[in-house]
């Protein structure tokens, strides 16, 4: 069977604070980690009014601290946002004071836009350039010190901390394959190469100290409700979002609303249906369908499921009927 897991933005809500946005998504944690969901990842973004996982080590070891069984991790970190010798040291007093159940996934992109991404590294470049060497560098520091070994992650050297490639092209498959890793790709909101990078990354997979086979995730959105209405009108929340965040208005994620006429331009629409081409939405039965054929369509080996709804209650229910989906296969 294959195993699904979470992906959680800790989207702040209209009408409610970065606060109420970490306790939910502790709450959802728990909920999740009942149903028997594997993973719970929380991902970097910055300046964007309506996320409050900026700071994604802190928000995980608020997470892991109040589960006890479920995986715990990002999905990403920014690499290019940091040292990975603080990357390192960081992820390494998570496993350290959560050991067995840490998870540190990285992406190449910013997260963000340029201004704040300049912000982010006090005014040096962008160093997207030298993913491939970075990501080998933080590699370096989770293995035991050797003799004259001058910088060490303290913590971190000697830890086992599962490193994950993101990607939303086939750079992150091709990267991934290359050094062994497991790869996640973010086909919840960039579809479009999907297919192509779940192949190029099974195709070059070389084993590694830490993967002996491929393993390859895919993210999807993933909107649950009794009905297809019911679901449909919950997902508009994230096509508000979307439209705004393309208009250069992001913000809380807004309360849904029953038609999206007038909130949206012809353009805006298509879009919006393209980024989420690959969004479930809709009764358990309608879910069910969507879910399985593109599990037997992209054969990925875990399944990580994401949603962005208002009402915490309807958000909590979305992934419980997901959870039945999933055990009713």
């Amino acid at each position: 069977m294959v195993p699904f897991s979470v992906l959680d933005l800790s989207n702040i809500p209209q009408g409610g604070t970065a606060a109420d946005a970490l306790h939910r998504s502790l709450e959802l944690a728990r909920h999740v980690e009942r149903l028997g969901y594997r993973r719970f990842w929380l991902a970097e973004h910055h300046n964007m009014p309506g996320i409050a996982s900026a700071a994604t080590a802190i928000a995980i070891a608020h997470v892991a601290g109040g589960t006890a069984t479920i995986r715990v991790g990002a999905g990403g970190i920014m690499l290019p946002n940091h040292a990975p010798l603080v990357i390192a040291e960081q992820f390494g007093t998570l496993e350290s004071l959560f050991p067995g159940r840490i998870d540190l996934g990285l992406g190449r992109a910013p997260g963000t836009d340029q201004p704040t991404a300049r912000a982010l590294r006090c005014g040096g470049v962008n160093s997207a350039d030298t993913f491939p060497q970075d990501v080998q560098e933080l590699q370096s520091y989770f293995h035991p010190v050797v003799p004259g070994q001058v910088v060490q992650a303290v913590p971190g050297a000697g830890l086992a901390v599962p490193i994950w490639i993101l990607g939303s092209s086939l750079f992150g498959a091709q990267l991934a394959a290359a050094l062994g890793l497991p790869f996640a790709f973010a086909s919840h909101f960039a579809p479009d190469h999907l297919e192509q990078a779940l192949a190029i990354y099974r195709h070059e997979f070389r084993p590694s100290a830490v993967l002996k086979k491929s393993y390859a995730m895919a993210a999807i959105g993933v909107v649950a409700a009794d009905t297809d209405a019911a679901a449909a009108r919950l997902a508009t929340s994230l096509q508000q979002s979307f439209v705004l965040l393309r208009r250069g208005q992001p913000g809380p994620l807004p309360p849904p609303v029953d038609r999206m006429d007038g909130l949206w331009s012809p353009l805006e629409k298509a879009g919006v249906e393209h980024a989420f081409r690959e969004a479930v939405i809709g009764s358990p039965d309608t879910v069910r369908r969507g879910i399985t054929a593109f599990l037997q369509r992209t054969r990925v080996d875990e399944l990580m499921v994401t949603a962005a709804i208002h009402d915490h209650a309807a958000r909590l229910r979305s992934f419980e009927l997901v959870a039945r989906i999933r055990d009713a296969r």
